[in-house]
């Protein structure tokens, strides 16, 4: 989950200057090019310096760029360029990073850049690029990344819709043949616990697995409420800026809680299963309003069955309620025992449990492995396995939203689309509030997602 930062706004941060800022629109499904690779593309040595940018400034991302900055015992690094929509953003994040690292942190003023198309300057200047905006926004930065031939370690979730994860697929096909190393943001490949655990259940610790159970119940995340965010600007927000702000509870940006949180356990289940569900038929809706109309358009619940291509059925929750059982997990029925596989124990014949002493942080760990894989030109590639498992959680928000039981295959060409037809402070998303103020959520029988 992307950690909120707090909004610190210069005082001379007038709508105009905000809007001149951005660009006037920028098209969402540029072409792929066959711009030859920058340098690095196919390997550096341990004494070679690698330049990152880092597109995206809250929380997470500048979690991501401490962890690049630290795989600096592999090989030298630098951060040398910075894009955001936000100033505050970038600015704070770029303090936070200079006292953590010093020298290894170069970006002055002409580096900072700043817009809707901030993140193609700032690819331009680097060897790895790190994307972690809110999520919306990752197919075309991704899709440009690849273009510019560079390496990537983008967050999770890697799209919103079918059409932003049939962008990422043809990138991650194109960045192959560039030789591009690209990391995504699921840390559990990276832990060792699971990746231990995994590798015993792959090898028959608890016979055929028949069923799995995978939870995200939790207490609702951050929420940035329109009249306290209109305080500190001093001006009424536009319904874009507004929605950017508050990005969390829009589906075109976030892809509901299902896809920013519960991803990471639906994809331990697709990594125990080798592959991805056939279909979903679930259940969700809003039940507690905590904030009205700053809770947006998303669930606040989802109860999804994913049905495999064997026929096993997983069994999967995400919730946002307080005073609410709590689990973040995910479990595994054998014919011969069981598995909790985020506890790394194996309950059967043979009981196994994994000691964890010495195991390193999985965040840096994605890192560490990235970098090293850059450094020796090895074969590195997490975005197709990023991109099915984000397309899991969207089918299940897909089955929930329409009330129907969604064919994979029919939910991949879904021909509706959710990101604005234009980017700009003064243009509008799609979905804008009604005259009461709040937005229309899904109805189950009526909402049309294919």
């Amino acid at each position: 989950m992307n950690k909120p930062s707090q909004i610190i706004l210069p005082e001379a941060f007038s709508r105009r200057s905000f809007l001149k800022t951005s660009s006037a629109a920028m098209a969402g499904g540029a072409l792929l090019g066959a711009l030859a690779p920058e340098r690095y593309a196919h390997g550096a040595s341990a004494s070679d310096e690698i330049k990152i940018a880092m597109v995206g400034c809250g929380g997470r991302g500048s979690g991501a760029a401490n962890q690049a900055l630290s795989t600096y015992p592999i090989g030298p690094v630098k951060l040398i360029a910075m894009a955001d929509i936000h100033p505050d953003r970038l600015d704070s994040s770029l303090s936070n990073l200079q006292k953590q690292h010093g020298e290894r942190v170069d970006v002055p003023k002409e580096r900072q850049f700043l817009g809707f198309d901030a993140y193609k300057k700032a690819i331009e200047l680097a060897d790895v690029v790190i994307l972690s905006t809110p999520p919306g926004f990752r197919p075309m930065m991704f899709e440009e990344a690849v273009k510019q031939g560079k390496n990537i370690f983008m967050e999770k979730p890697v799209a919103t819709d079918a059409a932003g994860i049939r962008k990422v697929l043809a990138a991650a096909e194109e960045a192959k043949k560039k030789n591009l190393k690209v990391g995504v943001g699921l840390q559990r490949h990276h832990q060792a616990g699971y990746i231990e655990t995994v590798k015993r259940l792959h090898d028959g610790a608890i016979g055929d697995i028949v069923s799995m159970r995978a939870y995200w119940n939790g207490q609702r995340p951050w929420q940035k409420k329109r009249a306290d965010l209109e305080k500190i600007y001093g001006r009424k927000l536009t319904e874009m800026e507004y929605q950017m702000r508050n990005w969390y509870y829009f589906t075109w940006i976030c892809g509901d809680h299902i896809c920013e949180q519960h991803i990471h356990n639906i994809d331990v289940i697709n990594w125990v299963k080798k592959g991805h569900p056939v279909k979903a038929r679930a259940m969700g809706g809003r039940e507690i309003n905590h904030g009205g109309a700053d809770d947006g358009e998303i669930f606040d619940h989802f109860a999804v069955q994913y049905e495999y291509e064997d026929g096993s059925i997983s069994f999967s929750e995400c919730r946002h309620q307080p005073g609410c059982w709590n689990s973040v997990s995910e479990h595994v029925q054998g014919t011969k025992g069981r598995a909790d596989v985020g506890k790394n124990q194996i309950f059967a014949a043979e009981a196994w449990r994994y000691k964890a002493e010495g195991a390193k942080d999985p965040y840096q760990q994605e890192h560490d492995d990235l970098f090293t894989a850059i450094r020796q030109n090895k074969e590195y590639s997490e975005a197709e396995y990023g991109a099915t498992s984000t397309m899991t959680a969207i089918l299940g928000r897909m089955a929930a939203y329409s009330g129907k039981e969604i064919e994979w295959d029919k939910a991949l060409a879904s021909k509706i689309e959710l990101l604005p037809e234009k980017f700009a402070f003064d243009a509008n998303p799609r979905h804008m509030p009604g005259p009461d103020g709040l937005y229309q959520r899904a109805i189950p029988g009526q909402t049309e997602v294919l």
